[in-house]
């Protein structure tokens, strides 16, 4: 295919993206499913060409940013709190549902070495940050759930990732070490940890010394890459070093970015993850043609994989759930017996928990990667592409379903100390004590009043409705809709003065802005 051919299917595959996205949204279905089985469509159109995916590439294109997004706008405190747990879903889950699919799948393939089923293992075994974050944005969780599972998906890649070598360096050298794999999971981890944090204090250290919005917003957008690429060059982890990078740049960013760059890098950074995740779910289903057509055709994948196939990704499944009840009963047992410093999420959480294992691009791209040759890699692709499909089709279009059925309780200690109209009433608060000492001039004469007015009103008001939300309710959404009248009547004045040539083009921008800054502070009090 010429340059012009594949940059005219990458734009046609971002517009149907976006179409797949549109009629997702009026079905009510997870974008991701309509990309994934819309790539997979569009894959066996006659006249497109057979997608080759380079893996590494892949990866190194996607993985950073997805990652990044998640941890820049991830609660750190809960993260905090619950990162036993997130380890053990992170880590302890990924390496049994490995080991549950390689004992799986070598009394299925007896044929297949053990270091290949360890492969398989390795390669399904973590859920998929892009495709946990693609369904998980459309349901509502209690915080402890969502923050459990946000944590694992942007984790558990680095451990199914050092799995992976683990058990084809094994295939090649026919020697495996316990102690040995150990020790390089740690370095591993650790050394990614620090360049994450190296690559974070620079990120800090360039940010506050830029003075332009869009160096500040273009410094934030690309910082994944180089932490990624740089632990990668050193035989890190990427993806470690990536999500420690994109906590640090997180928790920094409120008091580095001014307003016009926290809006504007916003809005940017949300269109390019946007086209990114639908990018990649076109990928895999467009993926699909080459993988069939490597193993010989649906007829060799029906009479000889699919039994096995399925049977594997059933205990793949299962493995998940009984590791989660079993660690929820272990934390029973320990609060029976006196430790209570851990609290189980419950029957109803762990199911939502077991539930929430889909499976995408890192998945695929890993499967991509078995170097040519090795025992096994057309079963495994085909399996890797299988889990992908099912878990993605399946389980994400039922999540929210099985959320409603099972109805996880919110515990009131994973609750914020305060609510956001409690928080709106400090904040109000606080502004008025500085305006209070402000407004007066040295000898005591009031120099402010109006100032001082609208923020004693603004505090009064604020302190009422944190009070009594439930009674403000109906009149505050009256009041707000009312204002969105107002300022959709204000833009139509604005657009009249400008068509007749009363205002000019600056004019119409700036007053425009205000509007648009006006609208946004009254929509996010709907919600």
């Amino acid at each position: 295919m010429s340059s012009i051919g594949l940059l005219e299917l990458v734009i046609a595959t971002l517009f149907a993206a976006i179409a797949l996205q549109f009629l997702a949204n009026r079905l009510s279905l997870p974008p991701a499913v309509a990309l994934l089985a819309g790539g997979a469509i569009l894959a066996f159109v006659p006249g497109l060409p057979a997608i080759s995916l380079d893996p590494a590439l892949v990866l190194a294109i996607f993985l950073p940013p997805l990652l990044m997004d998640g941890a820049w706008f991830i609660a750190i405190n809960p993260l905090r709190q619950h990162m036993i747990g997130i380890g053990a879903l992170a880590v302890g889950a990924v390496l049994f549902t490995t080991i549950v699919v390689a004992v799986v799948a070598h009394a299925l393939v007896p044929s297949l070495p053990w270091a290949a089923c360890a492969a398989l293992g390795a390669i399904v075994s973590p859920p998929d940050a892009v495709s946990a974050r693609a369904v998980l944005h459309r349901v509502r969780l209690p915080r402890r759930l969502s923050i459990l599972l946000e944590g694992e998906s942007l984790l558990n890649d680095a451990t199914g990732l050092v799995l992976f070598r683990f058990a084809i360096a094994a295939s090649v050298t026919g020697t495996f070490s316990t102690v040995a794999a150990l020790q390089n999971f740690a370095l591993l981890a650790v050394g990614g940890a620090a360049v994450g944090v190296a690559v974070g204090a620079a990120w800090v250290l360039l940010v506050r010394r830029l003075d332009d919005d869009y160096l500040m917003i273009a410094a934030s957008a690309l910082v994944c890459w180089p932490a990624y690429m740089i632990a990668e060059s050193l035989h890190l982890s990427g993806v470690v070093a990536t999500v420690v990078n994109g906590l640090i740049c997180g928790w920094y960013q409120h008091v580095l970015f001014p307003a016009s760059v926290r809006r504007r890098g916003t809005s940017f950074w949300t269109v390019m993850i946007f086209l990114m995740e639908a990018l990649v779910f076109m990928l895999i289903g467009l993926s699909l043609r080459g993988v069939i057509e490597r193993v010989g055709g649906f007829g060799v994948v029906i009479e000889e994989m699919a039994v096995p196939i399925l049977l594997i990704i059933l205990a793949m499944t299962a493995a998940r759930f009984v590791w989660i009840f079993g660690a929820d009963l272990l934390i029973v047992l320990a609060r029976a017996s006196g430790l209570r410093r851990y609290a189980p999420v419950g029957p109803r959480g762990a199911m939502v928990l077991g539930w929430a294992g889909m499976r995408g691009v890192v998945t695929l791209a890993v499967a991509l990667s078995v170097p040519e040759g090795f025992p096994g890699r057309d079963f495994i692709l085909v399996a890797a592409f299988v889990a992908i499909l099912i878990t993605v089709l399946v389980q994400g279009t039922t999540l929210g379903a099985v959320i409603r059925w099972v109805r996880p309780a919110e515990v009131a200690t994973d609750r914020p100390r305060l609510t956001m109209s409690q928080a709106e009433s400090a904040i109000a608060q606080a502004e008025l004590t500085l305006i209070e000492r402000r407004a007066y001039d040295p000898d005591g004469t009031l120099i402010h009043p109006l100032l001082l007015d609208h923020y004693r009103r603004k505090a009064t008001h604020l302190a009422e409705y944190a009070d009594r939300v439930e009674d403000y309710g109906p009149t505050l959404h009256a009041h707000f809709n009312l204002v969105l009248e107002a300022i959709a009547s204000g833009r139509i004045e604005l657009l009249r003065l400008h068509r007749s040539g009363q205002i000019d083009e600056e004019t119409l921008q700036e007053l425009e802005r205000d509007l648009d800054l006006e609208e946004l502070s009254a929509r996010s009090n709907l919600v």
